[in-house]
């Protein structure tokens, strides 16, 4: 079928909406009406960095309807709102485990470019187009392996849902999922981003004595004091380690670095009381550590955490219910924007006036 998509042509190239054609679902897959797609990090790096093969169309945070079903497909059917989440095998030791996150082939899976057997949905004068993430979700149909998709509450704003496919589970469930910080712990959050926002919420959750938002944009750092966070400081105005120290009298137990900035991750680990850990959720260039002060002279521990390493299915569904009883108002982070303004939507982000762009691409 004949579909409208975001495609990118070569690396760093603004994004074109153009004609392309989508095949019919495979036995295993579905195929989505997009309601609504998120602009994540992610889909930047995969544009300007070349991460993924080109052309290309990108958008991994989608969220819509149901409209076709492969013949195997049982736990869906036509109709179903669902947000699409990252792609995995199904089948390696890590997934059966309930590890998906670190899925045996997730990054061929998700930045490669095909789907698992290698071959492709998207197609444009003949030639194959690359798919992004399992899905391509910038664009008015996509088609997911059904294992990739969840199931979602109909009475909630599906437009609004799609960011739970990545971003926000991702600071989510960091939090929830992978630290589990102790009732009346302290943790500080660098980068009050998408990211960095759903971790403040959920930290709010689990109960944190002390929640320390960091940043540098001060409309962003209020926000975080408006959804939870304890304290917020501004890292172009303070010494972040040593107010970090005061407010917690020694160290944080628990940190999380989102901005991938070097300087910013060694002081995550600068920032930890003996014992503590810090997560890194940011895409972070190669640098360099002290391993015996920065790390190993005080028993601290830096982990690499990848979606929040969340299951999706039984994540999503989680979050939407704390979102509808109050307690998750991750809504506070979107702006809508049109479909045909998507490279808008992604400056807005880029010079941070907006934190989560949302792209409505129907309805």
């Amino acid at each position: 079928m004949d579909i409208k998509a975001a495609v990118t042509h070569s690396q760093g190239e603004a994004f074109k909406l153009e004609k392309v054609k989508l095949a019919a679902p495979e036995s295993d897959e579905i195929r989505v009406r997009i309601v609504a797609a998120g602009v994540c990090h992610t889909d930047v790096v995969a544009r300007d960095l070349g991460i993924a093969p080109f052309p290309i169309v990108l958008g991994h945070e989608g969220s819509g309807v149901v409209d076709a079903v492969g013949a195997s497909v049982s736990d869906l059917q036509v109709g179903d709102h669902v947000v699409m989440s990252f792609a995995h095998c199904g089948n390696c030791g890590h997934c059966l485990t309930g590890h998906p996150t670190v899925c045996d082939t997730f990054n061929e899976l998700n930045f490669g470019g095909a789907m698992d057997d290698g071959s492709h949905r998207l197609a444009q004068d003949g030639e194959a187009l690359a798919t992004f993430f399992g899905q391509s979700s910038f664009a008015t149909y996509a088609i997911a392996k059904s294992r990739n998709a969840v199931k979602v509450d109909p009475e909630v704003d599906l437009a609004l849902l799609g960011p739970l496919g990545c971003g926000i589970q991702t600071g989510a469930g960091t939090v929830l999922n992978r630290l589990k910080p102790e009732f009346g712990s302290s943790i500080v959050i660098y980068g009050a981003g998408a990211v960095g926002l759903s971790a403040v919420m959920a930290a709010k959750i689990i109960g944190c004595q002390h929640i320390i938002a960091v940043d540098v944009h001060y409309s962003r750092l209020e926000l975080a004091k408006a959804l939870g966070a304890t304290h917020v400081l501004s890292g172009k105005d303070v010494d972040v380690v040593t107010e970090i120290k005061k407010i917690t009298d020694g160290g944080s137990h628990y940190a999380i670095e989102t901005t991938g900035v070097p300087l910013v991750v060694k002081q995550s680990l600068n920032a930890l009381r003996p014992l503590g850990t810090v997560a890194i959720v940011g895409i972070t260039p190669e640098m360099s550590i002290d391993v015996h002060n920065d790390l190993m002279a005080e028993g601290k521990s830096m982990i690499g955490v990848i979606e929040g390493h969340s299951i999706p299915r039984v994540f999503i569904p989680q979050l939407i219910a704390y979102y509808k009883a109050g307690q998750f108002p991750f809504d506070k982070l979107v702006k809508f924007y049109d479909f045909e303004d998507i490279n808008q939507a992604f400056a807005d982000s880029a010079s941070g006036v907006t934190i989560k762009p949302v792209l409505k691409i129907d309805g």
